[in-house]
């Protein structure tokens, strides 16, 4: 994965061993988990147990199938309203599934019980816009004036394109999605601004109107693609160079189909420089006990 300008090598810490929050590994999956590791991650509850545990680093796409996943932001609660009106006025890349109360770490409308400390597979931590470190758990890092927003993720979609024959490359080839900085600014609000990110999947281009309508309804997860076909529309040189994920083949007769990503308030907090900021890792997202079909608008 490409490394932003200014950010320090990654370093990492183990999560702490807890009960509670424990996967059922006695259930089958109602759908089964694309490439799934070691136990079964059939629903939000097990992907954060094993995050929990530490047992579990590596991208979410494929995982828990069914189930919304979120991209997480937190900030200390000076710097809260404004990246709240960042997210309001940029839905597509920012659609708000949950804000917390400064200092709690349960998401208790999206995932009662949970820990947004330790139930991510891997967090990145900025400080003045610099990331600094990539960490298991922030449990040692927690602040009382934190407050936390789950983000929709576009994760939350694809087994719906899967169920409809519509291939996810990144899943098929074990990779991350491929990311990218587009030439595109997003609506500024306070210190937030910076450009939209996009997440891009290749298919054909009936396997693209397909797409469209599937995900069209599903805002809370991005909605509809922002962009189908050339990149260089959106100011993207080389898709074999994104800024986060991996790179994924594209074969013939396939086209890039690109939708708003949750990595835009990542460039943002680049840009506003707070304090300090918590991020999940691109790709590494919080997966709730939301079903898919509650990400419909």
């Amino acid at each position: 994965m490409s490394q932003e300008p200014g950010e320090r090598p990654p370093s990492g810490a183990a999560n702490p061993s807890r009960d509670g929050d424990g996967a059922n590994q006695d259930s089958p999956c109602p759908r089964p988990s694309v490439h799934a590791h070691g136990a079964a991650l059939c629903t939000g509850r097990d992907v954060r147990a094993q995050c929990r545990a530490g047992t579990l680093d590596r991208p979410t796409a494929g995982l828990a199938p069914g189930y919304t996943q979120a991209n997480l932001v937190v900030l200390r609660s000076a710097a809260a309203a404004d990246f709240e009106a960042f997210c309001r006025a940029n839905p597509r890349p920012c659609p708000l599934l949950e804000i917390t109360a400064p200092g709690s770490y349960e998401p208790r409308q999206t995932a009662p019980g949970a820990d947004l400390r330790t139930d991510l597979p891997r967090y990145r931590v900025y400080h003045r816009g610099v990331c600094t470190s990539r960490l298991k758990s922030v449990e040692s890092l927690w602040d009382l004036d934190f407050v936390s927003f789950l983000i929709g993720c576009s994760f939350t979609f694809e087994f719906v394109l899967l169920e409809a024959g519509i291939p996810v490359r990144h899943i098929q080839e074990h990779r991350n999605v491929p990311m990218y900085r587009t030439a595109l600014p997003c609506v500024p609000a306070g210190g937030f601004a910076g450009p939209l990110v996009v997440s891009m999947r290749p298919m054909t281009p009936d396997q693209a109107k397909a797409a469209h309508r599937i995900t069209a309804r599903m805002e809370r997860a991005h909605g509809a693609p922002v962009h189908i076909g050339n990149p260089a529309e959106l100011g993207i040189t080389d898709l074999n160079q994104p800024q986060y994920g991996d790179a994924v083949t594209i074969r013939a007769g396939e086209v890039p189909v690109f939708w708003a990503c949750g990595v835009t308030p990542l460039e943002a907090i680049m840009h506003a420089k707070p304090d300090v900021a918590i991020t999940h890792e691109p790709g590494h997202m919080f997966v709730t006990d939301l079903l898919d079909r509650e990400s419909a608008g």
